[in-house]
C-alpha cells in the first residue's frame, strides 16, 4: 500500500505555524501545504457533504454543512462555548463550567442571561441545519449528543489506534500510512482560532501531545522502513520549530547517518547541545550521547546497522549483545494525590507483592475486582508506586479495555511489553503464544512489577503474565478471575462513611468540612461510598466557592434524578454503569429492570422466581449473572444467598426501566395516532375505541 500523505501543518505545541512547511511522501516530488488552500479545504470536505453538521477541532474551529459551508459563529465566545460542548459531547457540561471558561474568575451579573442567549442561537443554528435536538438542557447544564462519525477528532483518534495497533502485529508499511492518514486530519493548532479559557487550554494541551506522541511514532515507523531520505527534509523544519526536542534531533541525526552525511548529524548535535546548555543547563540525554561517542569513534553507525548486507560474503551486524542495555521501564501512571482510605486493604497487598516468604516458586499476582468506578484503577495504580523502588528490573502497564466493547488482543500488548523491555522490534515473533514464551525470557533473573489494568477475562490475561517467582503482578477487573490459580483476590467496596467524608476533605479543603460536618456527612451517605460519585459532588464544591454543602445535600436529596447530581466534568457514575449494562443481553437487562421495581430492599431466588412467576434454577443463575456484574450484591447472613442492590447501580437501572417504559409508550403512542388520523370524519368515535365496540375503550392484552 503506498503512502500518500495530504497536505498537512508542521505540528507545534506552543504558539501558531506562519510558514509552510514542506512535505515529501515517498517516491514524490517535495509538496507546500497551506491552511486555508482552496484545492486542499475542497479536497478536505469531500467526505463530508451530505451530512447534517461535521465538527472540526483539529485546527480552527469548523461547523461544515451539508454542503461543505462553514457556518461556525465569527463571535468570540459563542465560538468557546461550542468548542466545549464538542469535546464534552454526549456528556453534561455544567452551566457553572461554562460560565467559568467564558469569563474565568470576573463573570458579569448578566452571565446566565448571555450564557443561554449563546445556547439559544446555536440550537437554532442547528436546527435550521437538519440537526435540532441535537443540544438538550439537562440538571445544571447542557448536553450536545454527536455520533463519533460528526467529528474529526473521533476519526483522528481511530486512526492513530489502528496505526498503533499495525505497528504492534509487526505491519510497518500499513502503520506507517495510518499514522500518515491520521496526521493528515490536522490543519494546524488545536482550536487554533479560539480563544481559550482554563478548560479548553487542558483540553488543546492534551490533544497537542496526542498529535505530538503520533508524529514520533510515525517517523520512527518511516525510520525503520529505510525512508531515511525522504524523512530528512521534514526532520530539519521540526528541529528549527523546535530546537529543544530531544527525539526529533534524535531520528534526523539518525537519517542523516543512514543518508551517509556523519558531519551534518554532528552538526545537528553540536546545535542542540549548544541550545540546551544556554536554555535548560543540561546536556543532551544519554541515547543522544550515546550517538554522539559512536559517530567520533567511528563505531558502527545506525546506518550500517539497519543496511541488509550487500553479499553473501559481507560481514554479519555487531552482536547485539554489545549494546548497552536500555534503562528499565518505568510506565506507571501518575500516583493519586488525593488517595484515601483503603489502609489495612493496602498493607496486606504490599506484603503479598514485596514480601516473598521463604520459599517462593510462582510469581505473586493480586486482583483487584469490584463494581464500575470503586476505585481499583486507583488502588492498583497507589500499589504500584508503594512497591516500585522494589523492582529495579522495571515496571510495566498496560491498559488491557477489557469493560469497553473491544478488549485488547493480547498479541499486540505482548508486543508492547517486550519493546519496554528492550527486545528489538526485529526480533519480536509473530504469533501471540511465542511472544509470551519470549516475554518470560524477557523477565527471567529481573525484578519487574507488570500492572494489567481492566482485564476482561482469564484468557486475555495469562499470556501477559511472567514466570519469574521474583517478578509481581497486579490484576485489575470488574469480574473476579476465579479461573487463576494461585492469586491474591480482593473484592474492593465503596468507601466507608468515614473515608468518604475525608475524601470529600481532601477535594474542597479541611475549612469547609468544619463548616457543615453534618453536611458533608449527608454527601458521603448520597454517594453511598462511590468514589466517582464522591469526586463529583466535591469538584462541584471546589468549583463554586459560594455553594455551601448543606445547600448541595439538600438538592441532591430532593433530586429525581440523582446519578445527574453526581456528574461534573469528567466525572460520570452513569457512564461507569454503562459498560457493564451493555455486556448484559436482553434478556437479563430485563431481568435486571424488574428487580428494580419489587418494593422490598432484599430478595432470595425463591422468592424473586415466586413474584415474576419464573423457575427458580433460572432466576438464581440471573441474580448471579448480575451479581457478577456487580449490579447485586449479597446481604451478609446464614441460609440461602439474599441479595440487594447497591443504591447507585439500583438508581441507575431504574433510570433504564422509566426509559423503557417511555420508549414503549411512545412506541404504542404513535400507531394510535395514526390511527385516529385516517379515521373517516364524523364517526364519532373516543381514542382508544374500536369500531365493534360501541364507545367501550379497548384493554385487550399485548402479549
Amino acid at each position: 500500500m503506498p503512502l500518500s500523505i495530504p497536505d498537512r501543518e508542521l505540528p507545534a505545541s506552543t504558539g501558531k505555524l506562519s510558514a509552510p512547511i514542506v512535505l515529501t511522501t515517498r517516491g514524490a516530488a517535495p509538496r507546500v501545504g497551506r491552511v486555508g488552500d482552496r484545492q486542499s479545504k475542497t479536497r478536505q470536505h469531500g467526505d463530508i457533504v451530505g451530512k447534517p453538521v461535521y465538527f472540526r477541532v483539529l485546527g480552527s474551529l469548523e461547523m461544515l454543512s451539508r454542503t461543505g459551508d462553514n457556518i461556525v459563529p465569527s463571535a468570540l465566545k459563542p465560538r468557546q462555548v461550542i468548542a466545549l460542548l464538542v469535546l464534552r459531547r454526549n456528556s453534561v457540561v455544567r452551566t457553572s463550567e461554562l460560565i467559568d471558561e467564558l469569563w474565568e474568575e470576573n463573570p458579569p451579573v448578566s452571565a446566565m442571561t448571555t450564557l443561554q442567549t449563546y445556547i439559544y442561537k446555536l440550537r437554532k443554528l442547528l436546527l435550521e441545519n437538519d440537526f435540532g435536538g441535537a443540544l438538550r438542557t439537562r440538571a445544571g447544564g447542557y448536553c450536545l449528543t454527536l455520533p463519533d462519525s460528526a467529528v474529526d477528532l473521533h476519526r483522528f483518534e481511530q486512526l492513530a489506534d489502528q496505526g498503533r495497533a499495525a505497528l504492534d502485529g509487526g505491519d510497518r508499511e500499513r502503520a506507517s500510512a495510518l499514522l500518515g492518514e491520521a496526521l493528515s486530519l490536522w490543519r494546524g493548532p488545536a482550536l487554533a482560532d479560539v480563544t481559550t479559557g482554563s478548560l479548553l487550554s487542558a483540553y488543546v494541551t492534551r490533544l497537542e501531545e496526542i498529535r505530538f506522541r503520533t508524529l514520533e511514532m510515525r517517523i520512527q515507523t518511516d525510520l525503520h522502513l529505510e525512508r531515511h531520505n525522504e524523512l530528512v527534509s521534514e526532520l530539519k523544519s521540526l528541529v528549527v520549530t523546535h530546537p529543544l526536542h530531544e527525539q526529533f534531533h534524535l531520528s534526523l541525526m539518525t537519517a542523516l547517518v543512514r543518508s551517509g552525511r556523519r558531519h551534518d548529524a554532528l552538526a545537528v548535535y553540536r546545535r542542540l547541545r549548544e541550545n540546551m546548555i544556554d536554555e535548560l543547563g543540561l546536556e543532551p540525554g544519554q541515547e543522544l550521547q550515546r550517538l554522539h561517542q559512536s559517530l567520533l569513534s567511528s563505531a558502527p553507525s545506525p546506518q550500517a546497522r539497519a543496511a541488509p548486507p550487500s553479499s553473501p560474503s559481507a560481514p554479519p551486524p555487531p552482536d547485539r549483545q554489545k549494546a548497552p542495555r536500555p534503562a528499565p521501564p518505568a510506565q506507571l501512571p501518575p500516583d493519586i494525590a488525593d488517595f484515601t482510605g483503603r489502609k489495612a486493604l493496602l498493607a496486606a497487598l504490599v506484603q503479598v507483592v514485596s514480601e516473598p516468604g521463604t520459599v517462593r516458586t510462582a510469581t505473586p499476582i493480586v486482583v483487584i475486582s469490584g463494581m464500575p468506578g470503586v476505585g481499583k484503577s486507583a488502588l492498583a495504580t497507589h500499589l504500584a508506586h508503594q512497591v516500585r523502588q522494589r523492582f529495579p528490573g522495571g515496571q510495566l502497564h498496560v491498559d488491557l479495555r477489557g469493560s469497553t466493547r473491544a478488549p485488547r488482543d493480547p498479541a499486540p500488548v505482548l508486543s508492547h511489553l517486550l519493546r519496554a523491555l528492550g527486545v528489538p522490534g526485529d526480533e519480536i515473533a509473530d504469533g501471540a503464544e511465542e511472544r509470551a514464551n519470549q516475554l518470560r525470557s524477557a523477565t527471567a533473573g529481573r525484578r519487574v512489577l507488570v500492572v494489567l489494568d481492566d482485564a476482561a477475562s482469564e484468557g486475555q490475561v495469562r499470556p501477559l503474565l511472567p514466570s519469574n517467582p521474583h517478578c509481581s503482578v497486579i490484576i485489575t477487573s470488574r469480574h473476579r478471575l476465579y479461573g487463576l490459580a494461585g492469586v491474591s483476590s480482593t473484592l474492593l467496596d465503596p468507601l466507608t462513611r468515614g473515608e468518604g467524608v475525608e475524601f470529600l476533605g481532601r477535594i474542597i479543603g479541611p475549612e469547609r468540612v468544619r463548616e457543615d460536618p453534618s453536611a458533608i456527612e449527608r454527601l458521603a451517605d448520597a454517594s453511598d461510598g462511590h468514589p466517582v460519585a464522591l469526586r463529583g459532588l466535591g469538584s462541584r464544591l471546589a468549583s463554586l466557592s459560594t455553594y455551601s454543602a448543606g445547600a448541595l445535600a439538600d438538592e441532591v436529596s430532593r433530586s429525581d434524578q440523582v446519578l445527574e447530581e453526581f456528574a461534573f466534568g469528567d466525572h460520570d457514575v452513569r457512564a461507569c454503569f454503562d459498560s457493564s449494562y451493555h455486556r448484559l443481553d436482553a434478556a437479563q437487562q430485563g431481568f435486571l429492570r424488574l428487580l428494580s421495581a419489587l418494593p422490598v430492599p432484599d430478595f432470595t431466588a425463591a422468592a424473586v422466581a415466586e413474584l415474576l412467576g419464573r423457575d427458580e434454577t433460572v432466576t438464581r443463575r440471573l441474580l448471579e449473572h448480575c451479581h457478577e456484574h456487580h449490579f447485586l450484591r449479597i446481604v451478609p447472613g446464614p441460609g440461602r444467598p439474599r441479595y440487594t442492590f447497591p443504591r447507585l447501580a439500583r438508581a441507575y437501572v431504574r433510570e433504564r426501566l422509566l426509559e423503557t417504559l417511555r420508549t414503549y409508550a411512545e412506541a404504542d403512542r404513535v400507531p394510535r395516532q395514526r390511527q385516529l388520523l385516517s379515521e373517516p370524519a364524523g364517526t364519532g368515535r373516543s381514542p382508544g375505541t374500536s369500531p365493534n365496540s360501541g364507545g367501550v375503550a379497548e384493554t385487550g392484552n399485548r402479549g
